[in-house]
């Protein structure tokens, strides 16, 4: 078991290497030089997301992303938000095993959570060529297998909606000043990543007391669990590493890396290591049999209100969650069996008693963001100018 000052290196080395970038507000108002600029609040230590160069922030597109991710009329029958499936009260995700479409179709996998996605190196569970916000903000919108939120099938309809109504129009303009056609279905990505880029969270317990902020921040059960999640023994950090407790990260001015997934050893189902057909995880993009049930490790800021957990919701609760991996997967073990071919060697197993199973819950419920959490329900409130 690591001290606490090797926890809390561990936790911290991500967060000290990008200390360099300073503090930046993140409030979608203009920025101190008066301007339509876009600055943001980064939590002390977190890297600036990196920012495509052809959607570069501003605060009139921010403001527009938020609008539109809060208001059912941008689904094809103008009764499901982005935020419908992403609330803010669960730190955006929706409490579901799967995700409900505009027309009630269940979606194989479920709702991830929107805190830092910014900092994703890929987005989803499982597609390592799903890269931008701008390109993952399209396919919830025209989405037909399932059906998500049915705007591809009346892309024209929506439109209109939008471009009639005097403040949505005024808002387009704002945010793309000099389009022809400011109310568009690209802008609409465009300005739903703008938005999306913005939730960032930083400020749990656990963050004030990693950086030395408060040294009280967390209990003595929660700095147990903690030393048990950044362990050799238990090893939870491996796979959920860095500031984003997660998979790899991207940020401006950082190398790129390479996608990363996992196979937890959820199911077998045919003695090869075989997941559900509607969710096979990177299999499903890439087509090759050692993707098989390999997906994305999210992260776990939040993590206590994101539940059901896994790609499926299969897992309800921290404690199921934390004795699948102490039982180094659900599927049952063969030695040199196919499925364990597929099973990610990080997957070790290991043993906790009930008190430290009860310190790492402990831990994992100490990853949450008060803050962010009541950010994000402000931001769902406010209402739009005149």
């Amino acid at each position: 078991m690591v001290s606490r000052r090797a926890a809390v290196a561990l936790a911290s080395s991500a967060l000290l290497a990008a200390c360099a970038v300073g503090r930046e507000r993140v409030d979608g108002r203009p920025s101190p030089r008066g301007d339509n600029a876009f600055v943001f609040d980064l939590p002390a230590g977190f890297p600036a997301p990196r920012v495509p160069a052809d959607n570069a922030m501003t605060a009139a597109k921010v403001e527009l992303g938020r609008r539109l991710f809060h208001d059912p009329r941008l689904s094809g029958p103008g009764t499901l938000a982005c935020s419908g499936c992403h609330r803010p009260e669960l730190a955006y995700t929706d409490g579901r095993a799967h995700a409900v479409g505009v027309a009630g179709d269940l979606h194989p996998r479920s709702a991830m959570s929107l805190a830092n996605v910014a900092y994703n190196t890929t987005l989803g569970w499982d597609n390592p060529n799903l890269r931008r916000l701008e390109d993952q903000a399209l396919v919830p919108l025209l989405n037909t297998h399932p059906v998500e939120m049915g705007f591809g099938e009346h892309e024209a309809e929506v439109l209109a909606r939008l471009e009639h109504d005097r403040r949505y129009a005024r808002a387009f303009q704002r945010g793309f000043p000099g389009d022809k056609q400011p109310v568009s279905l690209d802008n609409v990505a465009r300005a739903l990543a703008s938005f999306v880029r913005t939730l960032i969270s930083g400020d749990s317990a656990f963050d004030r007391w990693s950086r030395g902020a408060e040294v009280s921040a967390l209990t003595p059960e929660e700095r147990a669990g903690a030393r048990l999640f950044f362990s050799q023994r238990v090893g939870c950090f491996r796979c959920h590493a860095g500031f984003n407790l997660s998979g790899p990260v991207d940020y401006d001015g950082a190398e790129p890396e390479p996608p990363s997934f996992h196979n937890t050893g959820l199911y077998d189902l045919d003695g090869r290591g075989a997941y559900p057909s509607e969710a096979t995880g990177a299999h499903r993009v890439t087509g090759r049999a050692e993707d098989m049930g390999a997906f994305r490790a999210p992260t776990l800021r939040n993590v206590a209100l994101t539940a059901p957990y896994m790609h499926d919701g299969s897992i309800a609760t921290l404690e199921e969650a934390i004795d699948h991996y102490a039982a180094g997967g659900r599927a049952p073990r063969g030695g040199a069996s196919a499925a364990d071919s597929l099973r990610d060697p990080l997957l070790r197993g290991f043993e906790l008693s009930p008190e430290e199973r009860a310190h790492l819950v402990a831990f994992l419920h100490a990853l949450t963001d008060e803050t962010f959490l009541r950010r994000a329900q402000a931001l769902a409130s406010i209402r739009p100018p005149e």
